[in-house]
């Protein structure tokens, strides 16, 4: 069984990877804020929802229902970040949407996403090993 295979620390190794392409992203979008005619990429919201719908029309498996007690979804799925233009709130003259104020809040915020999704699964490795710690120790 792999560390992978437990879904918080999948889903946070998800959400890290995701936040590594936007830097990538906003990063490219900075070194291009005077080439005329660019227009700013983002990557799509990480949606849970659309995760859920896709395992099935990707795997065409579904869940199955083995107890009265279950939610009924129609099935899970993982996320392909896509990278789509976002133009920003100003263009100039030259047709450049890039605002280095926004950008750098775009940066800020994902670093310090990153920054937490660190600590969540810094943390989760510590209760895993001091669960397959043996007892007395």
């Amino acid at each position: 069984m792999s560390i992978d295979d437990i879904g918080l620390l999948g889903a946070l190794k998800g959400k890290m990877g995701w936040l590594s392409q936007r830097q990538k992203l906003v990063a490219q979008n900075v070194a291009n804020a005077s080439t005329p005619g660019f227009k700013p990429r983002d990557l799509k919201q990480m949606d849970f929802a659309g995760m859920m719908k896709g395992q099935a029309e990707q795997t065409g498996l579904g869940l199955s229902l083995t107890s009265s007690g279950h939610m009924n979804i129609e099935g899970a799925g993982t996320f392909a970040p896509k990278s789509v233009v976002t133009p920003d709130s100003e263009t100039t003259m030259d047709g450049n949407s890039v605002v280095l104020e926004e950008q750098m809040l775009k940066m800020a915020e994902s670093r310090m996403q990153y920054e937490a999704a660190i600590g969540f699964y810094q943390k989760s490795l510590g209760l895993l090993r001091m669960a397959a710690k043996p007892p007395g120790r």
